[in-house]
């Protein structure tokens, strides 16, 4: 399964790159960057952030697509956005830019389409995209998308980032993770697009709401 996860993965990266390039001509081994990117999102230290959350982040942008200003932007993005990740790390998000900034050139886009890849991607830190700013809310609602799940899926990413941070202790991740809780339910809205709006915010507060509790906060 995980082999045809791949290839799928693969061809979806070729078709995003092809398409933002405008072209349908094929570069040197364009799968290089996508190979390089699936290596990075199945390193062992992960359990949220694997190739999973990859394809559910590129298939809530699939979603989302009409209301971005340039939908593969976005979906490169998404490919970039979690490439570096170590969770005893606080710069994950600023080395995964800046290996969006090294990779894009050399595979062909345009210094202007490769500093708005970089600049999505520095915008998963907050999460936070300014009103108007289409690409940002179409990134980070489809990031976001996962704390509207079906409660039994969202249990299972809850477990997932506790084991992501295993070399924490029980009681600084418990009041860590309450912390990270309560900013996002002091929002005045998680979502930004319209979809995310009408169709995930009330789940998503409904599953923030619950963890809390079983938190003990």
């Amino acid at each position: 399964m995980a082999d045809d996860e791949n290839h799928e993965l693969r061809e979806r990266w070729l078709r995003t790159l092809l398409r933002a390039r405008n072209t349908d001509e094929c570069i040197y081994d364009p799968y290089k960057y996508a190979d390089n990117l699936l290596a990075r999102w199945a390193e062992p230290q992960r359990r949220y952030h694997t190739t999973a959350h990859l394809k559910a982040v590129l298939d809530h942008v699939d979603v989302l697509e009409e209301h971005a200003d340039d939908a593969d932007l976005v979906r490169l993005a998404a490919w970039f956005h979690d490439a570096v990740y170590a969770p005893d790390r606080s710069e994950n998000e600023e080395r995964s830019a800046r290996l969006a900034e090294r990779a894009l050139p050399e595979a062909g886009l345009t210094d202007e389409q490769t500093a708005e890849v970089a600049r999505l991607v520095r915008l998963t830190i907050t999460h936070d995209p300014a009103d108007g700013d289409h690409n940002g809310e179409t990134l980070c609602d489809a990031d976001l998308a996962i704390l509207a799940a079906a409660p039994d899926a969202y249990a299972a990413y809850a477990a997932a980032v506790r084991e992501e941070y295993a070399f924490v202790p029980d009681e600084d991740f418990r009041a860590g993770r309450a912390e990270v809780l309560r900013q996002l339910l002091s929002l005045p809205r998680l979502f930004r697009t319209p979809h995310g709006a009408a169709e995930w915010e009330g789940p998503a507060r409904a599953n923030l709401a619950t963890e809390m509790e079983l938190l003990g906060s």
